[in-house]
């Protein structure tokens, strides 16, 4: 498969790696230097572009591509709320392809199907108040991350007595917290951390007066979410129109 990389950071780099050591070939890498290199020979003949940018950039790539007639992956978060409609209706009666994901990991992916069987059993214990924490690196601009946004959005449509998720605490890089807002009954809390180097941990916990359930996702690296997006690519080179992980994986 002929595969182009937008985007070159340390996940552009592994995902590199890795396609290659699938037996891919990486046809263009474009990065922030040379973006004249989306109107390349080499960019179009490209089946699918893997593209890990930022929330800024991650739309105008998509229109790039897709001008192209470029498939797209993309782990970009932050776009969707600007966004969201109009790349539906491109990968719709627009007749382009974009694999979305907010994380890759295929132990997201299982730990996803967990959760949101949990949230369907917790729907009858009202008893029950549940809270999330993401932790990731210092680097990350973005909070809460996009996977723990995906999250939540599925515990809300499982949990009756959950109508929104919003902002909890914010754990800044020199320790210092702050309470962005004080959670409603009827709202989810997202805490986030930014600490050290930290790949991606995500915690859901169901608190009650008598006991507490917590189950947690923790990234040893990013070489999780760099295979699933190949993974991701693989798929996306065979099926069209807007995909997601559990088009993929069947749980």
């Amino acid at each position: 498969m002929r595969i182009a990389l937008i985007g070159y950071g340390k996940m552009g780099k592994m995902i590199e790696q890795i396609a290659l050591d699938r037996g891919h070939e990486i046809v263009s890498v474009i990065d922030i230097d040379n973006q004249e290199d989306f109107d390349s020979d080499a960019f179009a003949s490209a089946d699918v572009a893997i593209e890990f940018t930022n929330p800024t950039a991650a739309y105008d790539n998509y229109l790039r591509a897709f001008a192209k007639g470029v498939k797209v992956v993309s782990g970009s978060t932050g776009w969707m709320k600007d966004h969201g409609d109009d790349v539906k209706r491109l990968c719709g009666e627009g007749g382009n392809t974009l694999f979305w994901a907010s994380n890759f990991s295929i132990g997201v992916a299982i730990f996803s199907a967990v959760n949101r069987y949990l949230a369907k059993i917790m729907n009858g214990f009202a008893q029950y108040d549940v809270r999330m924490e993401e932790t990731h690196h210092i680097h990350k601009l973005d909070h809460p991350s996009g996977t723990a946004i995906t999250l939540a959005e599925c515990i809300i449509s499982e949990i009756d007595r959950k109508k929104q998720w919003c902002l909890g605490n914010l754990t800044q890089p020199d320790g210092t917290t702050l309470t962005e807002h004080v959670p409603a009954q009827d709202e989810l809390a997202i805490d986030s951390i930014r600490r050290d180097e930290v790949p991606g941990i995500h915690s859901i916990t169901y608190d009650s007066p008598a006991d507490k359930i917590t189950i947690t996702h923790d990234a040893h690296s990013r070489q999780g979410f760099a295979l699933g997006a190949v993974l991701a690519a693989e798929f996306t080179k065979e099926h069209s129109g807007l995909l997601t992980i559990s088009d993929m994986f069947k749980f």
